[in-house]
């Protein structure tokens, strides 16, 4: 089981790795659309980095009310005790 603070640092890196977002800009308050400038096509590929680091399928639906980098934490830690 990841904890918060874990699930924060990978989110960190798949920001940087895909998007070439600086990790300092990833804050648990950070909006994705608004701050970090991720968009829908941005988006799936976030979604399936985070099916692969959770082993689990993961769909859009899972992620609809995801506004904030915090927000994106809680869904992951829903999805991977799920």
């Amino acid at each position: 089981m990841l904890t918060s603070e874990q699930i924060l640092d990978l989110l960190r890196s798949a920001f940087t790795e895909l998007f070439e977002i600086d990790p300092a800009r990833v804050t648990l308050d950070a909006r994705l659309g608004e701050d970090l400038e991720i968009d829908s096509i941005d988006a799936v590929d976030l979604i399936e980095r985070v099916r692969r680091v959770i082993g689990r399928k993961v769909t859009p639906e899972d992620f609809r009310s995801v506004r904030t980098v915090g927000d994106l934490v809680q869904a992951i830690e829903r999805l991977a005790e799920g």
